[in-house]
C-alpha cells in the first residue's frame, strides 16, 4: 500500500528532503564527535593540572617580535603578539600574490612567443621553480642576501637616508597615527567608489549604446574620500629619518632580510604554477579567435589584452584560486628563516604557556578563515568574468 501524500513516509522519500536530513544528520555527527573530544581532552588536562582556555591571551607576553607593522611591546599581551604575527603573515602574502601574478602573466604569455630564445627561457624558469621544493629556495634567498650585502656598520647608501645592508633596507618612514589610519580607509574607499561609479557607466553604456564621458566622476569619487579624511582629520606629516651609528641605524623603516626572502620565495615559487595556468588560459581559446582580430586590424598586443585573456580568465580563475590559496598557506614555512609569521608567534606562545592546543586551534582557524575568505573572492570574481549561456 503506497504512502499517502501527508504521510511521514511520503517525506522521506522526497529526495529534496532526504538531502536535506542527511546533511542535518552528517553535522550532527561530527558536532558529536567534535564535543566527545574536546570533553575528553579537557578531563584529561585537568587530570594532570594543564591549564585549559584562553585566558592566557590577557597576560604579557614577555618576547620582543622582531618585525611589527603596529605597535608592539615585550610588556603587550599574547593577544596582540599574535594579531602582530598574523598581520606579517597577512602583510608578506598579499606582496606574495601580487607578486607572483605579474611574474606569471608575463612568463605564461612568453612561454607562447613565437621567439624560440625567449619561450626557451620561460620553459627553463618555469621548470627550475617548479621542481624544486620552496623550503630550499628560502633558504637560498636568505643566504644570498646575508653573504652578498655589507654589514651593518658598512652599510651602503643608496640614496640620502636610504641604506642597505645584511641587516635588510631601511629608508624613511611617516610616523603613524589613528589620523593616518583614518585616511588610509578613506584612500580604499575611495578605490571602491572609483570601481562602482565606472562600473555604473560601463553597464549604462551597454543597456543605451551611448557614451557619456566617465573619467572626471571616477577621478571624483576616487580623490573626494582621502580628500575630506585629511581635511577633518588634519594628520601631522611628520618623517621619521634613518640616522646611522656606529653598530646600528635607528630610525625610519626597515625591510628585513627574512621579509625579503620570503616575499621573493613565495612570489616566484608561485608564479611558476601561474605562468602554466595562464598558458593553458590562452591555448583554450580557438585560433579563430586570433584570426578574426587580425582581420579587424588589431595587433597580437591589442588582440591578447582585448580579446584573447578576457575569454581565457573563464579557465585561469578556478586553478588561479587553489595557486593563492597555497601562497597564504605556505607562508608558515616562514619560521624555517626566521621571519615573525603566525606560526612563528604562535610556537613562542605555546612555549611559553604551556597550552599547545589553544594555539593550535587559534591559527588553523585563522588559515581557514583566511582561506575561506580568498575562495569566496575569487568564486565572485570568476562569476563576473564567466561566459553567459544563453
Amino acid at each position: 500500500m503506497a504512502p499517502s501524500a501527508s504521510s511521514p513516509l511520503r517525506l522521506i522519500y522526497d529526495l529534496r528532503v532526504r538531502a536535506v536530513l542527511y546533511q542535518v544528520v552528517a553535522v550532527a555527527l561530527v558536532l558529536g564527535v567534535g564535543f566527545y573530544l574536546f570533553g575528553t581532552v579537557s578531563r584529561k588536562l585537568a587530570e594532570q593540572n594543564i591549564a585549559t582556555g584562553f585566558a592566557f591571551l590577557s597576560r604579557p607576553a614577555g618576547f620582543a617580535i622582531s618585525q611589527s607593522f603596529i605597535p608592539y611591546d615585550s610588556s603587550d599581551t599574547y593577544a596582540r603578539a599574535i594579531l602582530v604575527g598574523l598581520l606579517n603573515t597577512i602583510w608578506v602574502s598579499v606582496f606574495a600574490v601580487i607578486l607572483s601574478t605579474v611574474f606569471g602573466l608575463v612568463v605564461g604569455i612568453a612561454r607562447l612567443s613565437r621567439n624560440p630564445l625567449l619561450s626557451f627561457l620561460a620553459l627553463v624558469y618555469v621548470e627550475a621553480l617548479r621542481n624544486v621544493p620552496l623550503l630550499l629556495y628560502l633558504f637560498l634567498w636568505y643566504a644570498l642576501i646575508v653573504a652578498v650585502f655589507p654589514p651593518v656598520r658598512e652599510a651602503w647608501q643608496l640614496l640620502p637616508d636610504v641604506y642597505l645592508s645584511n641587516g635588510g633596507l631601511i629608508v624613511p618612514s611617516l610616523r603613524w597615527s589613528s589620523a593616518h589610519t583614518g585616511v588610509a580607509v578613506a584612500v580604499a574607499l575611495g578605490i571602491v567608489l572609483a570601481f562602482l561609479v565606472a562600473s555604473a557607466f560601463r553597464r549604462r553604456r551597454v543597456v543605451s549604446g551611448h557614451s557619456r564621458t566617465a573619467w572626471p566622476f571616477v577621478l571624483t569619487a576616487l580623490i573626494a574620500p582621502p580628500l575630506v579624511a585629511v581635511l577633518l582629520l588634519q594628520p601631522d606629516f611628520v618623517v621619521n629619518w634613518p640616522e646611522k651609528g656606529r653598530f646600528r641605524i635607528s630610525g625610519g623603516v626597515q625591510v628585513t632580510p627574512e621579509f625579503t626572502a620570503l616575499l621573493v620565495g613565495l612570489g616566484l615559487s608561485a608564479s611558476a604554477g601561474i605562468a602554466e595556468i595562464v598558458r593553458a588560459g590562452i591555448l583554450s581559446v580557438g585560433r579563430g579567435q586570433w584570426e578574426a582580430s587580425r582581420a579587424v586590424g588589431l595587433h597580437d598586443r591589442q588582440t591578447m589584452r582585448l580579446v584573447v585573456l578576457p575569454q581565457a580568465l573563464r579557465v585561469i580563475v578556478p586553478p588561479l584560486t587553489s595557486s593563492y590559496l597555497s601562497t597564504f598557506k605556505n607562508s608558515s614555512l616562514a619560521i624555517a628563516i626566521g621571519y615573525p609569521d603566525l606560526v612563528m608567534v604562535s610556537n613562542t606562545t605555546m612555549n611559553q604557556t604551556g597550552q599547545a592546543i589553544e594555539g593550535i586551534a587559534i591559527f588553523m582557524l585563522v588559515y581557514l578563515g583566511m582561506s575561506i575568505t580568498i575562495s569566496l573572492l575569487m568564486n565572485w570574481y570568476n562569476a563576473r568574468v564567466a561566459l553567459v549561456e544563453r
